[in-house]
């Protein structure tokens, strides 16, 4: 196979991050997995890759001279428009989307290229022109990120965690695109943390371990013998033993949460259409659906993120809706971690601080930190191994670094219900195994609600019992 990229010296920087690169590892043409736990450095090779070209100590080379290179990350919603979306929750509140673009502002000519039609079919997300930007579900972005890069055809693309939030149907049909892409004459480069997510179009793997890249493995067609073999770079566990004690009572009331005949809409367009739902005190519910039929925006209604929660028929913790409680009383019960609760989660402390102000019921950095909340902070600091990062900012860290902190930021307020939309989202394969694990365990022993979202089966804890699943409608 022809060399791709070169990368020559024994250590490689970018933005303040040291990689080790005793091998001097060469990238070949074709489909490349860099794959390892994480923090162990891949999305700042990634970088390197992009645009660390000759900077400081980093000396790179290919044979095409400097190819053209596509690097696809979605940590930022608004990367192809340049808009801005001051909170998680302004795609709920319809006067305040005005000037977000649809996805036909921001494609222009190319929605009608043929390749459009095509890819947008091969991705399963056809019709989705009108839509404005901030209204797609995380898949939908995912996809429509995909697509604008295919399009633009460059010699290489690189491509961060691509498998986050899409449902079984699409990753299959993300293989089969790599798999034309590659065949095209445009090189892949996946960064992934879970051998099993490995394309099985898979030509050359990388790994990475603390900062160390590894001698590239040829993968020969052999995925499933490479899938197990690169288990071993995922170390990680927890004593769930060591789990910290909830201060509360369990809690007594009857019925979590009724919902009746619930419609969201938005001008002409529903997303949500007369669902109905009943959960009571300690059941544990999976909510499924296909890439944007509305699971996120049934959430919100959930947690009184949504202005339309009030002129529905709702019922949380026995409780009628809009019969005097505060959306603080609402929320101080509730732990939620979602896709877009981290996305557009802004804080500026330390891994520490960003713990002990779950605590609070906001989502800033603006809650006094207690000595109690330091010390309750610290007990989920050793359980989930982040002794390291305590004091760390939490916007220096990995994406899988800031996912195990927001978890931790949600446990530690020990809620009565959990709300976990796609909590395992950009963890490794050992820390998904240890976070569904401390689910498990804390579920049974405190007896809490639980309502988990997941497109991918095996992710979905033991102790859930019931599913409840949604239908994407027509007109969304």
């Amino acid at each position: 196979m022809k060399e791709l990229i070169k990368l020559q010296s024994g250590t490689l920087r970018y933005i303040g991050v040291e990689l080790k690169n005793p091998h001097h590892v060469t990238i070949p043409e074709g489909v490349t997995v860099i794959i390892g736990p994480n923090g162990s450095g891949k999305s700042t090779l990634g970088r390197i890759i992009e645009k660390g070209w000759n900077i400081m100590t980093n000396a790179i080379s290919s044979a095409k001279g400097k190819p053209s290179i596509t690097y696809v990350e979605f940590n930022d919603i608004h990367s192809l428009s340049g808009c801005h979306v001051e909170y998680y929750q302004q795609r709920n509140e319809a006067t305040m989307n005005d000037e977000v673009p649809t996805v036909k502002d921001i494609m222009s000519d190319k929605i009608d290229l043929p390749l459009w039609d095509r890819l947008c079919r091969q991705l399963n997300i056809d019709g989705i022109e009108n839509k404005k930007l901030n209204y797609l579900s995380s898949g939908e972005l995912r996809k429509l990120l995909i697509i604008n890069t295919l399009m633009s055809s460059p010699d290489i693309i690189i491509i961060d965690n691509p498998y986050i939030g899409l449902d079984a149907p699409s990753r299959k049909l993300l293989d089969e695109a790599v798999a034309g892409i590659s065949a095209s004459g445009t090189s892949v480069i996946m960064l992934l943390c879970n051998p099993n997510e490995l394309p099985p179009c898979t030509d050359t793997v990388i790994p990475l371990t603390g900062l160390t890249i590894g001698a590239p493995i040829a993968c020969s067609g052999n995925v499933e013998a490479l899938r197990s073999r690169l288990m071993s770079l995922m170390d990680f566990a927890i004593d769930t033993d060591r789990l910290p004690k909830s201060p509360h009572k369990p809690a007594t009331h009857e019925v979590t949460l009724q919902m009746n005949c619930c419609n969201v809409r938005y001008g002409n367009r529903h997303i949500i259409k007369n669902e109905s739902w009943k959960i009571l005190n300690g059941e544990c519910w999976a909510l499924a659906g296909p890439n944007g039929c509305g699971k996120s925006v049934l959430l919100s209604l959930i947690y009184a993120d949504n202005p339309q929660a009030y002129s529905n028929d709702i019922v949380i913790f026995d409780r009628k809706r809009g019969t005097g409680e505060s959306i603080w009383d609402i929320k101080s019960r509730i732990g939620y971690v979602s896709p877009e609760m981290h996305l557009y989660f802004r804080h500026n402390g330390t891994v520490a601080e960003v713990i002990a102000q779950g605590l609070s019921n906001t989502s800033g950095n603006f809650a006094r930190i207690t000595p109690l909340a330091k010390e309750a902070a610290w007990r989920w600091i050793d359980l989930f191994h982040l002794e390291k990062l305590a004091e760390r900012r939490y916007n220096t860290l990995s994406t899988g670094e800031q996912r195990l902190v927001l978890i931790a930021r949600t446990l530690i307020k020990h809620p009565d219900l959990l709300i976990f939309d796609e909590p395992l989202h950009g963890l490794d394969s050992a820390r998904k195994r240890s976070v569904k694990a401390a689910i498990n365990s804390l579920v049974k022993r405190d007896k809490l609600t639980l309502i988990y979202v997941t497109h991918f089966l095996p992710e979905v804890p033991e102790c859930v019992t019931h599913t409840k699943t949604l239908q994407k409608l027509k007109n969304v």
